[in-house]
């Protein structure tokens, strides 16, 4: 048994805390004992993510863990093994009556990260909109690519988070008001025109990325090359780039060498037991 679950990208400009999406690029966990190890998996000691969540929802013994996600990278690592680690427990116990459409994932996965949309996208896929209690999936009318810059240091979400300001001004609540919308609808009509302006955000972003430079740097020279439009994912440091697939290779070249790109796609499937 194999839970594969997808990498996210959450925030996506001004959906902030509430907006994520799952990329091709996996974490793979399962129960110890029940197959071999598959090749470079590790079993997970007690205070790794994947292993509290499985005991948190009700599992008895020990997970393994195959993971491709960077850590600390902005790309829901800690997100994505947690889903494993429940699912598994969940597996474990209801067997093949198990369904995705009953999973405890998303508000066990929201109290252990936090934030709903760290685990939303892993759980169901695509573009979602969620809250501690609800899901809501946002069709999209377009074959996007991500290239993500994934940089050589990590950063922390919480001391990340501390630069954020408690309250923030009227003015910049209606700006993101009006660019998650105008978010949504580019997505659901296909209208790559709005999404450049659809992305801006003055909640988080900018704080962040004034705090480090290379990622703005990065995120201009994507822009520049002709992505669509980009965001810092999550608390970042990776740069999210989105884009027409004949341009992705173009928006990989431009990007700072002092990191690496990974080119992937929209994950629609979400967590799967294989």
């Amino acid at each position: 048994m194999t839970i594969r679950v997808p990498a996210t990208s959450a925030n996506l400009g001004p959906g902030f805390d509430v907006m994520g999406l799952a990329l091709s690029l996996y974490a793979e966990v399962g129960i110890v004992g029940i197959d071999a190890l598959p090749v470079d998996a590790h079993e997970a000691d007690d205070t790794h993510p994947a292993q509290v969540a499985f005991v948190r929802a009700g599992g008895s013994g020990r997970v393994w863990v195959k993971n491709s996600i960077p850590m600390g990278r902005g790309l829901g690592f800690s997100g994505a093994v947690r889903v494993g680690g429940i699912i598994a427990a969940e597996v474990q116990r209801a067997g093949a009556a198990w369904s995705q459409n009953t999973s405890n994932a998303l508000s066990i996965g929201t109290e252990l990260e936090g934030h709903a949309d760290n685990v939303a996208p892993s759980i169901y896929g695509g573009v979602v909109i969620a809250t501690e209690s609800q899901v809501v999936r946002v069709p999209v009318a377009l074959d996007p690519t991500f290239v993500m810059w994934v940089p050589n240091f990590t950063t922390s979400t919480n001391e990340s988070r501390g630069k954020i300001g408690p309250s923030i001004a009227l003015t910049d609540a209606v700006f993101n008001i009006a660019r998650t919308a105008m978010f949504v609808t580019a997505l659901q009509t296909g209208n790559v025109e709005l999404l450049r302006e659809a992305t801006q955000d003055r909640i988080h972003q900018s704080i962040r990325l004034a705090a480090s430079p290379p990622c703005a740097a990065a995120l201009d020279a994507g822009l520049a090359a002709g992505a669509w439009c980009g965001w810092l994912s999550g608390s970042g440091p990776t740069v999210a780039l989105m884009c027409d697939p004949s341009q992705a290779q173009a928006v990989a070249d431009a990007l700072p060498t002092d990191g690496h790109t990974k080119i992937l796609k929209l994950d629609t499937q979400g967590a799967v037991v294989v």
